[in-house]
């Protein structure tokens, strides 16, 4: 049995999709806050389950008779720790085989904010003593695809990444590559690094777009403050503008960035070059 939680959220559909392609879907369970969200799901006879990470009582019956669980890390930035270590709590009191979880491209390394949560959760995770692999995912295309359509009207692409190389993939990519790694052997141990196989920098980026559309746009660079107070002008909540901006200064550091190659690697194909994902929102 294999449960994927957050399985109602963007990666999560994804990879119970992936899932399907290979195994029963009644050996899948989709661990969901809202059960009533995953209706779809289990009308393709997945079993569903409610698994909400703030709500540990929902946990112990969620992951009872699971052998291999994909922990997705939680999008409430600020409580992932204590809500991970929830989950960890769970899978080790149900006994469970093999923990995946879903932490950040070089988590022990990056400088950026948004890895101290994964690092204290693979931290606990080892501590704790379940089996677990690390998928080290590395920044979605999607984060910078879903401003296409912004850009084309304002005839620029804003950051404060400057000129660092960003090896972004989808998350089908990503999807499939949770997929992979729950229906293989002998994954208990092992920390995969992933990330997509052509990088690219903002600059590159808009000239895309513009070749893409047939609108001029220009990469501008701002100092990580302007970039924050931009975000939030067009109404991204302030402690969350500050965990972008620090991404790109981050980025800037070679963060977001790792030529390994072990997503295509574990996904047995090339992973979605960005002009694929700029047309594909076009």
């Amino acid at each position: 049995m294999i449960a994927v939680t957050g399985a109602t959220g963007q990666l999560g559909r994804l990879v119970i999709e992936a899932l399907l392609k290979t195994v029963p879907a009644n050996q899948i369970v989709a661990a969901v806050r809202n059960v009533d969200k995953a209706a779809d799901l289990a009308a393709k006879g997945v079993l569903v389950r409610q698994a909400d990470y703030s709500k540990p009582a929902t946990l112990a019956s969620a992951f009872t008779g699971i052998d291999k669980l994909l922990l997705i890390s939680s999008s409430e930035v600020g409580q992932r720790a204590p809500q991970h270590q929830a989950v960890i709590d769970a899978a080790k009191a149900a006994g469970v085989k093999l923990l995946a979880y879903t932490s950040i491209l070089h988590a022990d390394t990056s400088p950026l904010l948004l890895a101290e949560e994964h690092r204290a959760t693979e931290a606990y995770i080892k501590q704790r003593g379940v089996p677990a692999v690390l998928l080290r995912n590395g920044w979605y295309s999607e984060n910078y695809t879903m401003g296409v359509a912004a850009a084309i009207e304002h005839g620029a692409v804003a950051g404060c990444a400057n000129d660092a190389r960003l090896a972004t993939a989808t998350r089908q990519d990503y999807a499939e590559a949770a997929a992979k790694v729950l229906t293989s052997e002998h994954q208990a141990g092992k920390v995969y690094e992933l990330a997509g196989d052509t990088a690219f920098t903002l600059t590159e980026f808009a000239h895309s777009i513009s070749q893409l559309s047939g609108k001029k746009v220009v990469y501008q660079n701002l100092s990580e403050a302007d970039y924050v107070a931009l975000l939030e002008k067009v109404g991204v909540p302030g402690p969350f503008a500050a965990v972008l901006g620090n991404s790109e200064t981050g980025a800037a550091k070679g963060a977001l960035f790792d030529d390994g190659h072990q997503l295509s690697a574990l996904i047995g194909r090339a992973t979605t070059p960005i002009v694929d994902s700029i047309k594909a929102v076009l």
